[in-house]
């Protein structure tokens, strides 16, 4: 190979590797602070890079928060995707997507702050980015598929809406472990502990289930 090819190929696993740096620096730093209260010098530490980098490849802390949440909706919709749904069975699999989205939250506490964030802005930043409409899209597809294959099978009832059906399966996650310090202060229990999540999933699916399926 000539030299000069693989240099340009150095430069492009290098490029890659400070891309990813900042990225991971970028989400913990979002996570932490918001959208406001981050800050590119800190960014820069925790990546462990020139804050200068940084602007040549986002170009400005807005441009770096989208790719951050582009990031970390393609890190969802890629294990939802390795789940692989379409080969259960219908109530199977919407318990599966259940439980894994549960599980998920509860792992990556930074999506929910981020997707805070996100919220906090009114979503200005999402509503540019194409690459997340076309992400979410064939989740809720393979959704639509999962609700049509048991209504046929005479397993789940008909006329769901894959999309709302999905939402409600994110809030009764998203909205407990968002409020969770709140929830627990209010009713003076540890809405935390082992047996109080498991309590809840136990509750979600019950919940989901009990819309979806057949009488």
């Amino acid at each position: 190979m000539p030299t000069a090819i693989r240099a340009t190929e150095a430069r492009s696993r290098d490029a890659d590797r400070s891309q990813a740096l900042i990225l991971l620096g970028a989400r913990d730093e979002f996570a932490s602070h918001g959208l406001a209260g981050a800050r590119m010098d800190r960014i820069a530490q925790r990546a462990g890079l020139n804050k200068r980098l940084i602007y040549y490849y986002f170009g400005s802390k807005d441009e770096l928060f989208l790719a951050v949440l582009e990031n970390v909706y393609a890190d969802i919709r890629d294990a939802e995707q390795a789940l692989h749904l379409r080969d259960m069975g219908p109530a199977d699999a919407i318990r599966r997507l259940t439980e894994f989205t549960w599980t998920y939250y509860l792992e990556h506490p930074e999506f929910i702050t981020l997707l805070n964030s996100a919220n906090l802005h009114q979503a200005r930043h999402l509503s540019q980015s194409k690459r997340v409409r076309e992400m979410n899209s064939p989740l809720i597809q393979t959704l639509g598929d999962i609700l049509e294959k048991g209504r046929r099978d005479g397993v789940l009832r008909g006329g769901i809406d894959p999309l709302q059906l999905y939402i409600s399966i994110a809030a009764l996650a998203y909205f407990y472990l968002s409020n969770s310090h709140t929830l627990t202060a209010i009713f003076g229990r540890d809405l935390m502990s082992r047996k109080a999540r498991a309590e809840r999933l136990s509750h979600m699916c019950d919940v989901i289930l009990g819309y979806v399926l057949r009488d």
